[in-house]
């Protein structure tokens, strides 16, 4: 027998001012499965999610829920039809504690109306408890990682005894030790037939959990089968249009003098002993556990945290960065991993985005030259392939993979030698993938430098010269390209080899 249909959403469509980002969209998610939801950054799954969330309104269409059509104008109204989302950008207040998060919109209050302090705490002690995390009801959201807010907010969904829930990249910044968590909850969600829409970009994971698969492309479905009837290749295929042969574009570059040498860098509490250099023309990785301190090294570099003591040397000559302006003056730029707390400004537009870092290029002799602006930038968006309505659309309204861009638009603007870029490609399509990979090659031959910093070992094997693996705050080990092996890799990152 059939299983029933849970959600069905019929000739949804949607348009943004010079872009249509749906069109006729017929999707529908059976009771007690996963279905996954695949396609290129820009293909409209995100749209499609916010729609059934109620966060965007459909121009034409209709939602049905149990078979019986609904109309959600709110996230408030989705959550009373049982519908629940975890969105790819992390929504939370970083001056809020975890609690005040963790009901936020439905904080428990007294007869008076005033909130209940007291149960809320003792709530989500339990909670905490309950779920295993690491971390205190009272204690900031901002002083917890990216990969702890991740979890929180996956838990936090699942919480809610929602039917059906959203899940749009929920594996892109947390652990594998995490993601095998949320496999099991996923499981017994299921068990008590619980409906789950996933959205990743990381096809083992599909394949690993998905009972059906639709692909979109350009906002509209391309097809939809049970998993066990598609693989990898296929899918990729009906993602981009195209047969992708080689996912990695590395090429040789000629690797010259080294350009940046870090030596016993360190950090009371955060990192120790780090000691790494860059050559011109040279990629280089670093890999390492969420926690490892691939990321605060880097942030101490750029100027961002400081450091307590060690030296940094640009082509030979010791350089003191105190702020993210010395770095920059030093030709050293960063790309956050964190692109919506760190990185885009979401109401500019993108232009503004893009040029905020170079504004002394256009703005001189008392004059904001606003042509010369969008000329140069709008030069930058092609070369990257920056998919934008117009150049004065906001950047929040862009997908993911184009906001990177956007960002990676900016720092190129400033003709860097060293580029550090942290988790340059989470959350992002492999269309997407390629083009950063492809700049990355390019900058590369240029005989500039770059430091990636990855939790996905494939991209850092197919696009590294080197590869430095942390461990607990440390340099564990360096292999070099004819070494390279996701074996070797995790046991210097688990403290075993």
């Amino acid at each position: 027998m059939e299983q029933e249909i849970k959600l069905r959403v019929s000739g949804i469509e949607k348009s943004f001012p010079g872009v249509k980002a749906l069109s006729n969209i017929e999707f529908s998610v059976r009771k007690g499965t996963v279905h996954a939801l695949c396609g290129e950054n820009g293909a409209g799954k995100s749209t499609l999610m916010k729609i059934i969330n109620g966060i965007y309104k459909p121009d034409k269409g209709q939602i049905f829920v149990d078979e019986k059509p609904v109309k959600i104008q709110s996230p408030i109204q989705a959550r009373s039809y049982g519908i629940a989302m975890i969105a790819q950008e992390l929504n939370y207040v970083p001056e809020m504690s975890v609690e005040e998060n963790l009901f936020l919109g439905r904080l428990p209050v007294k007869k008076m109306g005033n909130v209940d302090w007291k149960l809320l705490r003792k709530k989500t002690e339990e909670f905490l408890k309950k779920e295993g995390l690491p971390y205190g009801a009272s204690q900031k959201m901002k002083t917890l990682t990216v990969s702890d807010i991740q979890m929180l907010e996956i838990i936090k969904a699942i919480s809610n005894d929602a039917q059906i829930i959203v899940m749009d990249e929920p594996t892109s910044a947390i652990t594998q030790r995490e993601v095998d968590t949320l496999f099991e909850k996923i499981a017994m969600l299921k068990e008590q037939g619980v409906s789950i829409i996933y959205i990743s970009h990381k096809m083992d994971e599909v394949f690993q959990i998905a009972d059906d698969i639709t692909v979109l492309r350009d906002g509209a479905v391309v097809e939809t089968h049970p998993a066990s009837e598609l693989d990898v290749d296929k899918v990729i295929s009906l993602m981009v249009g195209r047969k992708m042969d080689n996912i990695y574009p590395k090429e040789p570059a000629q690797i010259g003098e080294t350009l940046l040498e870090v030596k016993d860098l360190y950090s009371d509490g955060v990192f120790k002993d780090i000691s790494f250099n860059v050559k011109k023309g040279e990629i280089i990785g670093f890999a390492g556990l969420v926690g490892a301190g691939r990321t605060e090294v880097m942030r101490a570099i750029f100027g961002l945290d400081s450091y307590t003591s060690g030296s940094i040397r640009k082509s030979g000559q010791e350089i003191t960065i105190h702020k993210v302006a010395d770095s920059i003056r030093n030709s050293i730029i960063m790309l956050s991993e964190d692109r919506r707390r760190y990185g885009i400004i979401p109401v500019r537009s993108v232009t503004e985005n893009a040029s905020i870092a170079s504004l002394e290029k256009f703005i001189y002799g008392g004059y904001a030259h606003e042509k010369e602006e969008r000329e140069t930038v709008s030069q930058y968006f092609q070369k990257m392939n920056v998919k934008t309505p117009t150049m004065e659309t906001a950047i929040q309204s862009l997908s993911g993979g184009n906001q990177q861009k956007v960002l990676l638009a900016k720092w190129m603007l400033r003709d860097p030698e060293i580029l550090i870029l942290d988790e340059p490609t989470r959350g992002i399509d492999v269309g997407a993938k390629y083009e950063i990979y492809k700049l990355m090659t390019e900058i590369a031959k240029d005989g500039k430098a770059v430091i990636m910093v990855s939790s996905e070992l494939p991209e850092l094997i197919g696009m590294c010269d080197r590869i430095y693996v942390m461990n607990q705050g440390k340099i564990s080990g360096e292999l070099k390209r004819s070494e390279f092996s996701q074996e070797a890799i995790m046991r210097f990152a688990t403290g075993t080899r």
